[in-house]
């Protein structure tokens, strides 16, 4: 395929998108695919590094799975806690006059916030902040960054990481964890919890009632960068269509509700809403 073939593709994927867009309201609904041009990597992608996160379960009933857990998370977070909104982000901030009534995201860089997009429905929490399972007190990553590192001075500065060597949830690949010392909870002396939904865990009720809402509120879902795999995003796909209403998925790879679109367009975010911003401000 030539690059003129690619543009003329690109072109006629964008436009079926503005099309069905132009006139009418949109509540963004985006996975991982949208942070991936911010050097965030995700576990489903076509590029994508096999990655088995930790559930929920094993975190909470073992010591030693908190050590490694946090002991990646230390390294991880020199790549996740640098992370800055990529021009996809940007774009679509930009494109709240046109329709767009606020954004779902399954993802927990808080990236969506930074680039100025509002209302933002965190689905599965903020990988910044941190929640003490005692007493439910949340505090700052950062500051516990740094109580890691004076309690670990052994283990050096966490250092830069490649791609493939980070996971979506701000792990690293760590193999020398079991001296790991953890930090507990200043108010109680309780365990730390990244503030973000594991595997295995439960969204909350009204943080899932709120994206009901934006969702309802809205003529078109557009989902961007999900290969919804995971119900906690895919239900909301499954409703929109239940209920009559349109579903645009903008995805590099099948998806779970590729049946259940009303528009599939194999295409990237960015190219596809830097398309949208030129078509739907005309």
């Amino acid at each position: 395929m030539t690059l003129a073939d690619v543009e003329a593709q690109t072109r006629v994927g964008v436009e079926a998108v503005a099309d069905l867009l132009v006139g009418r309201t949109w509540t963004v609904l985006s996975g991982a695919g949208m942070s991936t041009d911010s050097g965030i990597p995700d576990y489903r992608g076509p590029t994508s590094v096999k990655a088995t996160p930790m559930l929920y379960a094993e975190f909470v009933r073992s010591l030693d799975n908190r050590k490694r857990y946090w002991a990646r998370s230390y390294q991880g977070w020199s790549r996740m806690g640098h992370a800055e909104p990529n021009d996809g982000h940007r774009l679509l901030a930009a494109l709240e006059p046109h329709g767009q009534m606020g954004v779902v995201t399954q993802n927990v860089d808080g990236l969506h916030q930074r680039a100025g997009s509002s209302p933002v429905i965190p689905l599965h929490g903020s990988i910044a902040d941190v929640v003490c399972l005692g007493c439910g007190r949340v505090t700052s990553r950062r500051e516990l960054q740094d109580r890691l590192a004076l309690l670990n001075p052994d283990v050096g500065q966490p250092r830069v990481l490649e791609h493939a060597e980070l996971r979506p949830d701000g792990d690293a690949v760590v193999d020398d964890w079991g001296d790991f010392v953890l930090a507990d909870c200043l108010v109680c002396g309780g365990v730390l919890k990244p503030d973000v939904v594991f595997f295995g865990e439960t969204v909350p009720r009204d943080r899932v009632d709120q994206a009901y809402a934006l969702v309802d509120a809205a003529d078109v879902l557009v989902v961007l960068g999900s290969s919804l795999t995971v119900m906690s995003g895919f239900r909301f796909v499954r409703h929109n269509a239940k209920a009559g209403r349109d579903v645009v998925i903008v995805n590099r790879g099948d998806t779970r509700g590729d049946d259940l679109a009303t528009l599939k367009v194999e295409l990237g975010c960015t190219e596809v809403l830097a398309g949208l911003r030129d078509l739907l401000s005309a």
